[in-house]
């Protein structure tokens, strides 16, 4: 489907904070701005794919090279 271009500690850390966001998003309820929160969905969304567009539109990968 996309190419993988998120690496391990890379993945990790994007999991991580999508989901502290999204949390934020669900206990700040008073919150002005409580709907940028919800921007946790990106790197939630590119941690679990494993698959960031901006990195392949810039030509970076965090992921191990595969040897033969």
């Amino acid at each position: 489907m996309f190419k993988t271009n998120v690496g391990g500690i890379d993945r990790v850390l994007r999991i991580v904070v999508g989901l502290a966001l999204l949390a934020g998003f669900f206990l700040n309820a008073d919150a002005t701005y409580r709907w940028a929160y919800l921007i946790g969905i990106v790197p939630l969304a590119t941690g679990l794919l494993s698959s960031c567009p901006l990195y392949s539109i810039l030509g970076i990968s965090t992921c191990p090279m595969k040897r033969s």
